[in-house]
């Protein structure tokens, strides 16, 4: 593939946990603002690992979100004045997996010893106001406004029933086989008490009887929007084992991009995704293969980015995804020694909530802690596929 290249890493592997994980509550619109909702995330983290806001002395952050909870935040929110070790190449998508490479770089120069990575969305009580929520801000793009819009190729709907065409095209991909997607990860938010569509369940009858929204998605294809965050703790494997909980170990961790194409109509395959350049490095750095990974959690604003980062990941041949996922093989309680993939064991953006991946994370731990309300027998290694249109990250984490 020439389309696309990997970012280079220096290895990481154990050179950092995750020591402390914190969530919000989910929800529709709350009423809350996006900076409340972050803090309550962090207080839970930091609780979780049995430290104290003084003990904090790093803080990340997406820089992309104006919004986002900040040192100057953190210091007024917990009254603490202390030095802080800042980075704002954190929060979710593809940067809740590449956070942890930051803060293993901060931790070796010893710039700190506790950094916490928090990311959060008030975007359904702010939807009113957002002219039909994140696509206003795809909508603010020069490009996106001058050349997508007039042709009626916008918002993000649309994008990806692009590529969902496309790879039913190529590969004979069917709705029935997003279905499957779709049902099981709403399979699992009906068991998860802190999933917004725990109380909708949706059959793969029912999930094919609906009308489609953008030909071939349908409104369950998409991710919702909803008011939630969450925050994680990172320190070193060391100082993790003296804290509260037993710690999740980063073996590794991987980045690729699209060359020359930040805008999905600029892309010149529409049926994969940068996780084929994201995912080698990641499971070279952790000594590992796809087929050791006891749970997936996959980024999923729409139902065919999931199936494609599976493909990507290395999980099934290219164009073998629409198969491989058929049959309840991404059921929670289908270990991968009975040839299952347990993927998005809380729901995910299509049914758990929609808060740009870092839940996915804050499950992958849950579930290598034993912790999980859908757990994975013997899960031991864990995989996190992050996405942005051209970029995607993979993190791979283990029982410590």
């Amino acid at each position: 593939m020439s389309w696309g290249k990997s970012t280079h890493f220096n290895s990481i592997r154990g050179a950092v946990a995750i020591a402390g994980i914190g969530e919000s509550e989910y929800s529709g619109p709350s009423g809350r603002d996006s900076k409340t909702i972050a803090a309550q995330a962090i207080e839970r983290a930091i609780s979780d690992a049995g430290l104290s806001p003084s003990d904090i002395d790093g803080v990340m952050y997406s820089g992309m979100m104006p919004e986002a909870f900040t040192g100057e935040d953190f210091h007024q929110h917990f009254g603490t004045s202390h030095q802080l070790w800042e980075s704002t190449e954190g929060g979710g998508m593809v940067w809740a997996a590449t956070a942890a490479y930051q803060a293993a770089e901060a931790l070796r120069r010893g710039e700190a010893k506790y950094i916490v990575n928090s990311f959060a969305v008030d975007w359904a009580t702010r939807r009113p106001q957002m002219a039909g929520g994140p696509g206003a801000w795809h909508a603010s793009e020069l490009i996106k406004a001058q050349l997508e819009i007039p042709f009626g190729w916008f918002p993000q709907p649309i994008y990806f029933a692009t590529f969902a065409s496309r790879h039913m095209h190529e590969y004979g991909t069917t709705a029935a086989q997003l279905g499957e997607l779709v049902t099981t990860f709403r399979a699992h938010a009906n068991r998860h008490p802190d999933a917004i569509m725990r109380d909708k369940e949706l059959s793969l009858d029912d999930y094919l009887a609906r009308p489609t929204l953008a030909d071939p998605l349908r409104i369950e294809d998409c991710c919702l929007i909803s008011d939630g965050g969450g925050a994680f703790i990172m320190t070193t494997v060391e100082r993790a084992r003296d804290l509260a909980q037993k710690p999740v170990i980063v073996e590794g961790i991987g980045h690729g991009i699209i060359d020359n194409a930040p805008y999905i109509s600029q892309q010149q395959d529409l049926s994969s995704t940068p996780q084929g350049f994201a995912a080698p490095g990641a499971f070279n750095m952790a000594g590992v293969q796809a087929s050791d990974i006891d749970v997936l959690g996959v980024y999923d604003c729409f139902s065919i980015t999931a199936l494609m980062q599976i493909e990507d990941m290395g999980f099934c041949a290219k164009g073998e995804g629409g198969a491989f996922v058929e049959g309840g093989r991404l059921r929670y309680d289908r270990p991968r020694a009975s040839g299952g993939l347990p993927t998005n064991t809380h729901g995910g953006l299509l049914s758990h909530a929609y808060v740009l991946g870092i839940a996915h994370v804050i499950e992958l731990v849950k579930q290598l802690r034993g912790k999980a309300i859908n757990q994975v027998d013997a899960a031991e290694l864990a995989a996190y596929a992050g996405f942005t249109a051209d970029e995607s990250s993979t993190l791979i984490l283990s029982r410590g």
